[in-house]
């Protein structure tokens, strides 16, 4: 892959109603919603998923390469921000992972897989 071309790419553009985005990567379609509108999944929630997201499929793979039978893997994410914080900034992000086929320690060296990556 050229260094000139992105690693991943994304379009959004006004929908026509107030704070709704249409969202394309590649031939994927979807909606989102500024949190004010809230009816489709929210700017912030798509964010959420994609770091966890990025958490399961991550030490899946680690897990194969390792050789470790992680069977199921389940991560929360919740990203809080004071409703009196003078910016939209959020404060902190936390973060769970349960692994279920593994004991505690192949799972604490899977999520430290992760945190490094």
């Amino acid at each position: 892959m050229s260094a000139d071309q992105p690693r991943y790419a994304a379009r959004s553009t006004s929908s026509g109603t107030f704070q709704r985005s249409l969202n394309q990567v590649r031939n994927h379609h979807f909606i989102l919603d500024s949190p004010g509108v809230g009816e489709e999944v929210t700017t912030g929630e798509s964010f959420m998923v994609g770091i966890s997201s990025c958490g399961v499929t991550l030490i899946e793979g680690a897990a194969r390469e390792e050789g470790i039978d992680l069977r199921h893997i389940e991560v929360d994410i919740g990203a809080f921000r004071s409703d009196n914080a003078p910016t939209p900034d959020l404060e902190r992000i936390d973060m769970s992972f349960v692994l279920f086929g593994v004991d505690e320690r192949q799972a604490t060296h899977l999520v430290d897989i992760w945190k490094e990556r």
